[in-house]
């Protein structure tokens, strides 16, 4: 009995082993597969970073041919006009030498930290392009540009039957073009690969050139401005609809009770010392139905402002604009 047990249990040991054993290979594998896929999926050029490549890219040729242009600005005018494709063909395949041929990227892709590889190649890691891509590279978009801005030139001004002829042909031709830039796009926005149709033509990728770690975006700060710029649009929307001054006049009226008496001569010789808008002498003073004293251009301005403009100091609304009486005037002059 007692070795039938043991070997039950050593039984019992051995699968256990292999089980783990099975389950370690297992483990290191799904590992070393999401390894893979979260390789694949940081090495994954986003669509918006191509894009904001190419227009970098634009941004630097209108940039180099506009400080071009200024060193010939005390010449003649028109000077560059008559060789102004071959200038522009000669300036791009300068900045070709140095960026798509040494270094396989363009500046704007340089920025971004990508770089374009050889997609036909069935090697998986990185291979550079072959001289032949780079050179049809340069035959596709520089040599492009100048014949198409060439050719705009040659037949712009000539009306013969046989240039009619070529000029159709070679308005189809961009056409077709076109179209196939349409088509390429939208794959592009669908796929993620080949911006345009260059690259697909020649078979080259972008890629980043060092792997991509998984960014963590925080969002307070942008929560944050959102917030306070809503609130500032809300304040910027309400403000005009606010009347100031009777809101200033309600808030005194609140914090400074004040008992209104009958309007009479006595009451006006006390009060008419100043202007209850602006706080000085008043100029032309005048009345609008209380006891208090206004400049005629403070309290006339203040109502073509606001009809229901009311007192600051008593909230009176304006019943009649009336001019201060000669006599208080005097006693107050004498008063004072």
């Amino acid at each position: 009995m007692e070795r039938k047990d043991r070997r039950r249990k050593e039984r019992r040991e051995g699968g256990e082993r292999e089980k783990k054993e099975e389950e370690v290979p297992k483990t290191f594998r799904e590992g070393m597969a999401s390894r893979d896929e979260n390789m694949k999926r940081t090495d994954r050029v986003l669509r918006i970073s191509q894009l904001d490549a190419l227009e970098l890219n634009k941004a630097l040729e209108q940039l180099v041919w506009s400080q071009f242009t200024q060193c010939f600005h005390g010449f003649k005018p028109g000077l560059l006009a008559r060789f102004e494709p071959e200038v522009k063909a000669f300036l791009w395949l300068f900045l070709w030498r140095f960026t798509i041929y040494s270094k396989n990227a363009t500046v704007g892709q340089s920025v971004l930290n990508i770089q374009y590889k050889n997609d036909f190649s069935p090697n998986l890691r990185y291979q550079p392009l072959s001289k032949n891509q780079k050179l049809w590279y340069a035959v596709c978009t520089i040599g492009g540009k100048w014949l198409e801005e060439r050719c705009y030139d040659l037949f712009r001004n000539r009306h013969v039957a046989s240039f009619r002829k070529a000029k159709q042909c070679v308005n189809l031709v961009v056409g077709l073009l076109k179209l196939g830039r349409l088509i390429n796009f939208l794959i592009f926005l669908q796929r993620g690969k080949f911006a345009t149709l260059t690259e697909r033509l020649l078979g080259i990728r972008s890629v980043f050139c060092r792997p991509q770690n998984v960014r963590e975006v925080g969002f307070e700060y942008m929560n944050r401005e959102l917030l306070w710029h809503s609130f500032a649009e809300f304040l910027i929307f309400l403000l005009p609809l606010v009347s100031i001054q009777k809101l200033k006049a309600k808030l005194s009226s609140w914090c400074i009770p004040l008992t209104r008496a009958p309007s009479s001569d006595s009451t006006l010789a006390t009060s008419g010392r100043q202007c209850s808008l602006c706080g000085e002498w008043p100029t032309m003073p005048h009345t609008i139905g209380c006891e208090h004293v206004f400049c005629y251009y403070c309290v006339k301005s203040s109502f073509l402002f606001d009809a229901s403009f009311a007192c600051p100091k008593c909230g009176t609304e304006v019943h009649s604009l009336q001019p201060l009486k000669s006599g208080i005037e005097m006693t107050e002059v004498n008063a004072l």
